[in-house]
């Protein structure tokens, strides 16, 4: 199974997938104060009341906006999953180009999101996340993010 973890600026969320079926989530606020092991013991505890063992995540996607946050997500994972964390930025291969220039400044959140859409509908489409910041994200016919 696959942990995905999007790290906003006001929400974190968790979600854990079987191939592409979602099978649960769940929302914690955004704290850069907590630590390693308060985040572990959220997790162990989310997992507990789904009935599900951390044993059975087999990779852990971490998508963050919140830089500060970063290091404590990767400790979180190796420590209580024992994996190391891919971060998506833009320079991950998710299989679409980015042309928006500087391609540094696309948040990994609105990667995340472009890849699922088109994924989901195809492109050409405009997708719109009402996050703590309302963004509006375009992806051509040729599926490049513009």
């Amino acid at each position: 199974m696959l942990l995905v973890i999007d790290v906003g600026n006001t929400n974190t969320t968790l979600g854990v997938y079987r191939e592409a079926e979602l099978l649960t989530h769940w929302r914690l606020t955004t704290n850069p104060a907590r630590t390693v092991d308060e985040y572990g013991v959220h997790a162990r505890n989310l997992f507990a009341l789904a009935q599900m063992d951390f044993k059975d995540i087999e990779a852990i996607a971490v998508a963050s906006v919140v830089p500060p946050l970063n290091y404590t997500v990767k400790r979180m994972a190796e420590v209580y999953f024992h994996l190391t964390p891919l971060f998506i930025d833009h320079s991950t291969d998710t299989g679409l180009k980015i042309l928006y220039e500087p391609a540094s400044d696309v948040g990994a959140d609105r990667i995340v999101d472009a890849v699922a859409a088109v994924s989901r509908h195809g492109s050409p489409c405009i997708v719109v996340d009402f996050g703590t910041a309302t963004t509006f994200n375009a992806i051509n016919a040729a599926g490049e993010y513009v």
